[in-house]
């Protein structure tokens, strides 16, 4: 079951309710905790320019893009790397990963 649509719904419903998110859908931030490669976590942001589209992930000096083609596939793009297909999944510490990338914190599911 693909969970990409009711997150996003969730952000969304979240970002309007806490005026992060103008008519115009400006791009919004929530501060997160990240975890890369199984290493400890670590404050982070995710940005989302894009509902659905395009949103990434700052974990300190590192941009992680990640870029959903409305047809269920998610590309994973950091700096001048390879693009690489990820997969959602959530994990028993109410975290969202994709691939070995995990963030948890101050989404709406909580």
């Amino acid at each position: 079951m693909e969970r990409l649509p009711l997150l996003t719904g969730l952000l969304t419903a979240w970002a309007l309710l806490h005026g992060q998110v103008s008519k115009a859908a400006e791009p919004f931030s929530l501060p997160l905790e990240c975890q890369l490669d199984s290493a400890h976590w670590q404050p982070c942001t995710l940005t989302v320019e894009r509902l659905g589209e395009h949103w990434w992930l700052q974990v300190g000096g590192r941009r992680l893009d990640f870029h959903h083609d409305g047809r269920g596939q998610i590309k994973l793009q950091e700096a001048a790397r390879e693009p690489q297909l990820v997969q959602p999944q959530w994990r028993s510490e109410q975290a969202l990963c994709w691939g070995a990338i995990c963030a948890k914190g101050a989404l709406p599911l909580d």
